[in-house]
């Protein structure tokens, strides 16, 4: 059924339920599984602040290691097969939405499994829901997952997650 699964990561709750979603399917499926977490940089502006770019840069490097080394313990535990990346967005470029296209792209994606709401800065602000304009420039299928929360509110009225939207 699928042979490459995608999951972006970024350390909230929403995409941790979307790996553990993926890392399912990947199980069941015997599917390669990228865990993907995307350098999101603002760009530098050239006053004192400007002076901790470089700093930023490399706390969302640690990060995206940190997050990569913790799916890999959790991918053996599982025995699913697969290797963690680490992008970075361009800054004159893309977006991450599209840095995550083109990471599906590269790994030949069959199957893109990503939570409904992430925590990406300040891009987030300015141009809406990563999770919204990825399934709008998406060339595979897309799983959305909700967070858990929404499961748990889904729960408590008798309602299935797809009917649900959670709050923004």
């Amino acid at each position: 059924m699928y042979n490459h699964i995608l999951v972006p990561i970024d350390g909230s709750a929403t995409a941790s339920h979307a790996f553990d979603e993926a890392l399912k399917l990947a199980h069941e499926t015997g599917a390669e599984l990228q865990p993907l977490y995307v350098v999101d940089t603002p760009p530098p502006i050239y006053d004192a602040a400007g002076v901790y770019y470089p700093d930023i840069r490399d706390t969302f490097l640690q990060e995206g290691a940190h997050l990569s080394a913790e799916a890999v313990e959790r991918m053996k535990r599982e025995d699913v097969k697969g290797t963690p990346r680490v992008v970075e967005v361009e800054l004159t470029g893309n977006d991450i939405a599209h840095r995550i296209l083109q990471s599906a792209v590269e790994f030949n994606t069959d199957l893109v499994v990503m939570g409904t709401h992430g925590r990406r800065g300040w891009r987030r602000l300015v141009l809406g829901s990563v999770a919204e304009h990825f399934m709008r420039i998406a060339n595979c299928p897309v799983l959305h997952v909700p967070g858990r929360d929404a499961e748990a509110r889904a729960a408590q009225v008798g309602t299935t997650v797809e009917t649900l939207k959670e709050p923004s």
